[in-house]
């Protein structure tokens, strides 16, 4: 387990009311902390760009957010102009709708297209909702995630009925193995909460509350 925790952290902010001050704010806390992303909605991808043009911090940004049931076409789309605009690493929320009604082929191809539109420019994150799937559903996610090409699984988008828990980073990292990502995101608030997540097997964390985490353990006397 890497000890430098902030490498983490995708140090997010998607709230829709988010402002160009708050983003700003946002890029200079991450490069203070040397997180590993700043993760914003498509619309503040190329002010963010610039904000950390020079630094180590990635520009993360959402596809399909926070619904994830726009066709594949749109989705390729906007994972195309997100790139262009200055995004490294694309979280992309599957068709949740398709995946629980059994149409894995749609959840491929959709996952497909992104990843395609992404190939050797960024990283693909797929998230899958687990709040609201069971835990079939959640398996047959992660494996159609796999099978697409997809670098990372992520449990959530933090706008839905829950958030990451324990359980389901555990069961999200027995199906994809050791050479995917799994990103914890939704209710991290503290660094116990990051600890036992990292614990359970994710190698990414979203959270809003990455500088609190950060002074936490700063603060703590083991740090």
């Amino acid at each position: 387990m890497n000890t430098n925790y902030a490498v983490y952290i995708d140090h997010t902010l998607l709230k829709p009311e988010a402002t160009k001050d708050q983003i700003i704010a946002l890029c200079e806390e991450a490069k203070k902390y040397s997180f590993a992303s700043v993760c914003v909605n498509p619309t503040w991808v190329k002010n963010a760009a610039e904000q950390l043009k020079g630094s180590d911090v990635k520009v993360c940004t959402v596809i399909g957010f926070p619904l994830g049931a726009n066709t594949p076409e749109v989705k390729a789309f906007e994972t195309k102009d997100a790139i262009e605009n200055g995004a490294q690493e694309i979280d992309m929320v599957i068709n949740i709708g398709a995946l629980k009604s059994g149409d894995d082929e749609i959840v491929q191809q959709d996952i497909e297209a992104v990843v395609k539109a992404a190939k050797g420019k960024a990283i693909v994150k797929v998230i899958i909702e687990t709040a609201l799937l069971n835990d079939n559903e959640k398996r047959k996610a992660c494996e159609l995630s796999r099978i697409a090409g997809a670098d990372f699984v992520k449990t959530s988008t933090g706008f839905a009925s829950g958030g990451a828990t324990i359980e389901d980073v555990k069961l999200m990292r027995a199906v994809v193995g050791p050479e995917m990502g799994v990103k914890a995101s939704g209710g991290v608030r503290n660094f116990e909460d990051m600890k036992n997540m990292i614990d359970a097997g994710a190698t990414r964390i979203g959270a809003s509350s990455g500088v609190q985490i950060m002074q936490g353990l700063q603060s703590d006397s083991d740090y």
